[in-house]
């Protein structure tokens, strides 16, 4: 497994045992650019980019990641199978904070 896929696995192990609704879209170069994962935690949209150690997201990402957070979702990078470790904490830390509300 690469480390990336090693990172993938843990993510995917995670959130399965929060029990978040996670898809892992599989890209073909068509239509818009998306994330590694999106899913939706007690109601709160998520997207997470997944990398290897030492590696960042690409201007491309970066660009979706920016749209995400403007449009309210919450955007998480984790570039280790330690760093995987912080996403139930940032997820119970974000739930409802980015969320808009209308009357």
């Amino acid at each position: 497994m690469t480390p990336e896929g090693k990172v993938k696995a843990a993510i995917k192990r995670i959130l399965k045992e929060l029990g978040a609704y996670q898809h892992w879209p599989v890209q073909n170069g068509m239509g818009a650019p998306c994330l590694d994962c999106h899913g939706c935690y007690r109601g709160t949209y998520f997207a997470i980019e997944a990398k290897a150690p030492g590696k960042v997201p690409t201007p491309r990402q970066e660009e979706t990641i920016k749209k995400i957070a403007f449009a309210g979702g919450m955007v998480m990078v984790v570039s280790s199978v330690e760093g995987t470790k912080n996403i139930p904490h940032w997820l119970e830390e974000h739930i409802g904070v980015t969320r808009r509300h209308s009357d």
